[in-house]
């Protein structure tokens, strides 16, 4: 399998030069369309695009309990599509030693806005708090979309095939996946997409973004958040039409981030170069790998394409800098690998937003991640500097 090969090189850490190769048709700018897409390709992107960018009201649904009116108001950084510094909440407890979400407390998503004072409003919502009974909160930060299309489009198997050969040669540092639900097949998937790679799709991730970040319910989600928990509204509170949503816009917000096209590389110095042997040479590519391949798709731009989002979207025991929360099966511990990929646009790094340069990023790297941060403080200035002028020329 020629996934296996790739790995393979890659865990050993042999001829590093190979992650330097850039893919026909790459892009010039954040947050442009793939660039071999066909017309009706384009047409799709840039009406998910706008859809992307509406701003929703009362009458469209928003509510009773938000984040944001667009998607676009979080996803800006360096264009559309991107990160922010936005952060949202999350929390729970414990409970007889399980994770409990709180769920009738309004958990374990924070929607810290309400249709309060919106326009058409007809019942007086305010925002969700954290409730005293929370023992776990957490932050976590706007995730980029460019190129999700592409991780989309690598097949389950893919994955579960990296997962083994880490297990095989560096069990020491090897992930898992997080099995999930799709809800479109009612079965057990591959979680790719979220800090704990509790989403399998895009689709399911539009969806999901749509009714938890906007209160917008689709066929797929059509169940509206009660505030804090309480689903008693007053009988004045008209929420519209449910769902909000016939599919339509889930299915444009899907179209967006399947076309949006993966962050363009930056400059490749000789520093920078050499940096990449540094990065390889500490054990940073065995998670944050360079590599992956996608399957069998009818858009040309996703068929069997090889990119290099540096990261192998597993999930990984990373001690104290775990965020205490469990999705799916991944533990308090566990997030997934950060795709690195577009790193020089971000101002802010971790989860939580905590790091604000990429050395206290390394720094607090624990758990499986900690021989790497170990060599990471026995490099000479020399490779500090190399490795950092490669990070930032992703």
């Amino acid at each position: 399998m020629k996934l296996k090969i790739t790995v393979g090189v890659i865990a050993f850490g042999v001829t590093a030069s190979l992650a330097w190769k850039v893919t026909a048709n790459s892009p010039i700018f954040f947050g442009d369309p793939f660039a071999n897409l066909t017309t009706a390709q384009l047409n799709k992107f840039d009406a998910g695009k706008d859809e992307f960018m509406d701003e929703e009201g009362v009458t469209d649904g928003l509510g009773p309990v938000f984040n944001g009116k667009s998607c676009a108001e979080c996803h800006s950084n360096p264009a559309v599509g991107g990160d922010s510094e936005i952060t949202e909440t999350r929390f729970g407890t414990i409970t007889n030693g399980h994770f409990d979400p709180l769920t009738e407390l309004g958990g374990s998503l924070i929607q810290s806005k309400g249709i309060a004072g919106e326009p058409g409003a007809a019942c007086n919502i305010a925002g969700e708090t954290v409730p005293p009974q929370a023992t776990k909160v957490a932050l976590r930060r706007t995730t980029p979309l460019f190129g999700l299309g592409l991780v989309d489009a690598v097949p389950d198997q893919a994955f579960i095939a990296i997962a083994q050969l880490q297990k095989r040669y560096t069990p020491e540092i090897a992930g898992r996946p997080n099995y999930v639900t799709n809800l479109a097949t009612g079965k057990p998937a591959v979680g790719k997409f979220g800090w704990k790679n509790q989403v399998p799709t895009l689709f399911q991730f539009a969806g999901d973004a749509y009714l938890n970040e906007m209160g917008i319910t689709s066929p797929m989600f059509p169940n509206e958040n009660c505030p804090q928990g309480n689903c008693a509204l007053p009988p004045t509170c008209d929420l519209g039409t449910n769902p909000n949503d016939d599919g339509a816009g889930v299915q444009a917000f899907a179209d967006f981030m399947t076309f949006l096209a993966p962050p363009p590389r930056g400059p490749k110095t000789w520093q920078a170069l050499a940096g990449e042997i540094v990065f390889y040479k500490i054990g940073c590519a065995n998670c944050h790998l360079p590599f992956l391949e996608t399957g069998h798709s009818s858009v040309a731009a996703l068929n069997h394409v090889s990119f290099h989002p540096f990261s192998d979207f597993l999930l990984h025991d990373m001690g104290s800098l775990g965020d205490g929360i469990e999705q799916g099966q991944a533990s308090g511990r566990e997030m997934r690998t950060a795709p690195l990929w577009g790193l020089r646009t971000r101002k802010t790094f971790l989860h939580d937003g905590r790091a604000t340069t990429v050395t206290d990023a390394i720094s607090a790297h624990d758990g499986q991640g900690a021989k790497a941060r170990q060599k990471f403080n026995s490099l000479s200035a020399k490779e500090v500097i190399e490795l950092l002028a490669f990070l930032s020329s992703l």
